[in-house]
């Protein structure tokens, strides 16, 4: 399925979708930025985007398998901002925005899902 055979709602959740993952990314590297020193961060960023990347290339071809399992990767993203705002002062502003990050890109991916779903094609009655 591509971008240009999806109905016009699936069409805004999919920018969604991308829009989310890009904000959640931001908000990674900005917290891995501001958690420790230069090579160690740095690793910590790439580390934590591992999640994100692996579904990329099936979320930017719109591939709805992609969108379902790629909800299962946002639970770590869910966990670390939990655990961080839960237990380091420090980086509590960008953990509340890394656990808003991800809630929204679960909710953008399930509406993605909900839109795309075999069968929910809407029924045309005669005449219209």
């Amino acid at each position: 399925m591509t971008a240009t055979t999806l109905a016009p709602g699936a069409v805004r959740a999919h920018r969604w979708v991308l829009a989310t993952a890009l904000l959640l990314a931001a908000c990674v590297v900005a917290a891995a930025l501001r958690s420790g020193e230069w090579p160690g961060n740095a690793a910590l960023a790439l580390g934590l985007l591992v999640p994100l990347v692996l579904p990329l290339a099936g979320l930017l071809r719109s591939d709805r398998r992609t969108h379902a399992w790629a909800t299962l990767c946002v639970a770590p993203y869910f966990i670390y901002g939990v655990t961080e705002l839960v237990a380091n002062p420090a980086v509590r502003g960008v953990a509340g925005a890394i656990l808003f990050a991800s809630l929204a890109l679960f909710v953008s991916l399930v509406t993605f899902l909900r839109l795309t779903r075999p069968g929910t094609e809407p029924q045309r009655t005669p005449g219209s």
